[in-house]
């Protein structure tokens, strides 16, 4: 069994290889984390030891199966608590992912199976990111971002990259959410940044880092 701060290092590098990362680093996961390099260097170490990954300088970290399979348990709780909390409890999409954090750590056998039935198996959390499920299958993982969209082009926003309070409630009062429509008016080289129309009824320019956190197909 896995202590909290262990779980929560094997689901960060779990996370960053879902992202399509071929070289994850120390700095990558003290990014994420928002830890210090040095002391996820000793964390490395020690997940190590106990056999749940494989480190090296140039190859970066790797989760073995072991790790892998304590991840892959992490996530599916944290994401199963996000629809629980969303739609069985009535908490904003923004609220659902900090209780998510503390909550994902309850270990008990058999909690995340009755969860997923009492759920009736859902396939994606609030944010759009898919559910692992108990045969060890996911859902696709959705990786177009709103800035590698065309001009002219209606797509739908099927997932979120930042899941953060502020970014949650600014999609929000620009009616952006999970299912959202978005046209691509226009793009402005200058900065990257670009005029969307929301639900053909709201027009609006959005920054790079906006765009790159929005995922749409």
């Amino acid at each position: 069994m896995q202590s909290l701060s262990e779980e929560n290092y094997l689901k960060a590098i779990f996370m960053l290889a879902q992202q399509g990362i071929e070289k994850i680093t120390p700095t990558a996961i003290a990014e994420s984390l928002k830890n210090n390099p040095a002391s996820v260097v000793d964390m490395l170490r020690k997940l190590s030891d106990k056999k749940l990954l494989e480190y090296d300088k140039n190859k970066g970290v790797r989760l073995t199966d072991k790790g892998g399979n304590a991840a892959f348990q992490v996530v599916r709780r944290h994401r199963l608590w996000e629809v629980f909390l969303k739609d069985k409890l009535g908490y904003a999409w923004d609220e659902v992912h900090d209780i998510a954090e503390q909550l994902e750590h309850v270990q008990q056998t058999e909690l995340a199976d009755r969860l997923d039935k009492y759920l009736d198996f859902p396939t994606y959390d609030p944010h759009g990111d898919p559910i692992p499920q108990a045969n060890g299958k996911m859902a696709k993982t959705y990786k177009t971002s709103l800035s590698q969209t065309a001009i002219g082009k209606i797509y739908k926003v099927v997932a979120v990259r930042d899941t953060s309070t502020t970014f949650l409630k600014y999609l929000q009062r620009l009616s952006i959410t999970i299912g959202a429509k978005i046209k691509i008016v226009e793009k402005i080289p200058f900065d990257d940044s670009i005029v969307i129309l929301v639900n053909n009824q709201n027009k609006t320019t959005v920054s790079k880092k906006f765009a790159e956190s929005v995922l749409v197909e």
